[in-house]
């Protein structure tokens, strides 16, 4: 098989793709009412089914799903026995964080030094728009020879779970033999990669009460119990002094074994400043993708400007730990609640409420939809071979699917390699990894369905 034919028509598909994805960058998308109106989140679920229509999708539905979002579905039958791809992205983003700290607007993608600036632009509209180029490129080369079906998700950067009960309550409706969840990355720009693995995650809020009421910290401050410092004390117990987590009995040891992640390579990556040391111990590949990792990502306390001399009588964090394959998410939420309520200082009040969970995550890369895969990418990144690494990430929904349909193939591959900085500022994508991994997709369906028919 040559990748000929299939790269010269995505190629000159790019422009058009360029086009859609600044549409589709353009609305502000956070699955988050409180930062965002939900019009916007609703003007784009409607944007990627008008695009599924004009591509001759049947059955485009907008799915109304519990955690009150929308999730965009549908199908293109192919030819008789032909298997069934389940073609997955989301076209919610992350908030834009700091605004002014963006090179160029969030919402406006915007070319510079190579690449496409623009929340979501590689995590994970560009996801999207990755599927339609693989499907338009085979269209324009013999017809896309097998079913597919697309389903685009409306929170998963929220981890609200909506689409999963939504598949939950109906079974049938994303079933499929194999499924590509394009909403991970390449291990570098050029290095086609799957993703073998996927950490889970527990949220938690926790807040402290101390007082009755805020305080004048000369005439009460050193006896009077302070909320924000014993929240400070609170958050250091989970993390050792290197920076290890430390939840009580929660096993902190595994390695990774793999594609390993040299230390100056993740510094660079991670734009971890100079003389500023890494955090943790072992290889960096096991403290990312094989270990847990506590984050604390939010606290409620007074900002500096106008800040007042008192002392607090509440206090709230929020708290999120990545939980790697072989733990279970459930026991590592029961693990850090009681941390927090055994280590709250002075007697604190405590209160814990946990506000998302999703399992971790491991891929089975010897299965014979990742020979196809396999091909593909040699094909489509020439002198290359196809690399298995770690993420540190969750997507809770490939464990709904895998429960589901247990006899499906779950691959992982998509736009968000290092220097696309998903949830940070500027965010951006590689055009180039875009074409490539386009090609990837349209080849591996086209090798997919060449093998089920022996």
């Amino acid at each position: 098989m040559t990748a000929r034919p299939i790269s010269e028509t995505v190629a000159s598909l790019m422009p058009r793709a360029k086009t859609e994805l600044a549409e589709l960058v353009a609305f502000r998308s956070v699955a988050d009412p409180a930062q965002f109106p939900r019009s916007e989140c609703e003007a784009a679920a409607g944007w990627v089914a008008d695009a599924l229509r004009a591509e001759d999708f049947q059955d485009v539905a907008l799915l109304d799903t519990p955690d009150g979002t929308q999730s965009v579905y549908g199908f293109l039958p192919g030819p008789a026995g032909a298997p069934t791809v389940l073609l997955y992205a989301h076209y919610d983003v992350q908030p834009p964080l700091d605004e002014s700290a963006w090179l160029s607007p969030p919402f406006e993608l915007t070319e510079r030094d190579g690449r496409w600036f623009g929340r979501g632009a590689a995590d994970c509209k560009g996801g999207f728009i990755m599927h339609l180029l693989a499907l338009r490129a085979l269209k324009a080369n013999g017809g896309v020879p097998v079913s597919v079906k697309v389903i685009a998700e409306g929170s998963e950067e929220q981890g609200t779970g909506g689409l999963e009960r939504y598949a939950e309550a109906h079974p049938d409706l994303l079933a499929a033999d194999t499924i590509v969840i394009g909403d991970t990355g390449n291990f570098r720009v050029g290095l086609p990669t799957v993703t073998a693995t996927l950490r889970g995650m527990t949220m938690l809020r926790v807040q402290l009460d101390t007082l009755e009421g805020n305080l004048h910290s000369g005439q009460f401050g050193g006896a009077a119990p302070d909320a924000l410092a014993a929240m400070i004390q609170l958050l250091a117990s989970l993390r050792a002094e290197d920076g290890t987590t430390t939840v009580d009995g929660l096993a902190t040891d595994a390695a990774w074994e793999g594609l390993q992640y040299p230390e100056g390579e993740f510094r660079a990556d991670a734009k971890v400043l100079d003389g500023v040391g890494l955090i943790g111990t072992g290889a960096v590949a096991d403290r990312i993708w094989a270990r847990p990792a506590v984050t604390v990502i939010g606290i409620d306390c007074p900002p500096v400007v106008g800040a007042t001399p008192s002392l607090q009588a509440s206090a709230r964090a929020q708290i999120s730990l990545r939980v790697p394959p072989g733990q279970d998410a459930a026991d590592a939420t029961k693990l850090l609640t009681a941390h927090l309520e055994s280590h709250a200082p002075w007697g604190a009040r405590v209160s814990v409420e946990q506000v998302g969970q999703g399992q971790p995550f491991r891929a089975d890369v010897t299965s014979p939809a990742y020979t196809s895969m396999a091909e593909a990418m040699r094909l489509a990144y020439p002198g290359e071979e196809m690399q298995a690494s770690g993420m540190g990430g969750s997507i809770p929904l490939c464990n709904t699917l895998a429960a589901l349909y247990p006899q499906a193939e779950i691959l992982l591959i998509g736009l968000s390699e290092p220097e696309a900085q998903i949830h940070a500022v500027n965010e951006s994508v590689s055009p180039e990894e875009l074409e490539r991994l386009s090609v990837t997709e349209a080849l591996f369906l086209r090798n997919y369905a060449e093998s089920k028919k022996g």
